[in-house]
């Protein structure tokens, strides 16, 4: 299996397990300097079978433009695994270099469980489709409980008790 680990930093994964590490630094162990901001990115098509993105995000310019990247080098089936901070974390308001803020159903957007009357506009507007395989928060105080109803956390309670990060797993839908 090959793997692609963007916007890795310092975490570098194993070559031996298949692993790429991608970061715009060229830091130790980074495998391919390139920017997420740059298309296209220096990949085939269908190259990894596995994605994984953690606190990069919300660093790009073009969330959608960077999800059809991260579809079109994805094999069908591929999975990307993604990491991102919740809107209700105070952390994340103190990072200048944020661009985004992330719901736990802001990846729903690139899938049919879109919420809109025309459930698939994003995915007709983007040309790519993924399926959610698995959403969760991450909060401290009350992991399970607010992962029964995001949507009743996130409208009433996420301010009181905020979570740090919505964690994603797409499969890529082709």
């Amino acid at each position: 299996m090959k793997k692609l680990n963007i916007g890795c930093g310092p975490d570098i994964r194993s070559k031996s397990e298949g692993w790429v590490n991608l970061d715009d630094l060229k830091l130790k162990g980074v495998d391919v300097v390139h920017s997420l901001n740059k298309f296209p990115y220096p990949f085939k098509n269908n190259e990894f079978d596995e994605v994984f993105c953690s606190h990069i995000l919300e660093h790009v310019d073009d969330l959608i433009k960077v999800m059809k990247e991260l579809h079109r080098i994805t094999k069908p089936n591929g999975i990307i695994k993604i990491h991102v901070p919740h809107f209700s974390c105070g952390v994340n308001y103190r990072d200048p270099t944020h661009k985004r803020y992330f719901s736990y159903f802001t990846f729903d957007f690139f899938t049919d469980k879109c919420y809109y009357d025309t459930p698939k506009f994003v995915v007709v507007y983007s040309k790519l489709n993924f399926s959610r395989l698995s959403f969760t928060f991450l909060n401290f105080f009350m992991n399970p409980i607010v992962n029964l109803s995001p949507a009743v956390y996130e409208r009433f309670f996420c301010w009181i008790l905020p979570s740090s990060e919505v964690i994603a797993e797409l499969k890529v839908v082709k």
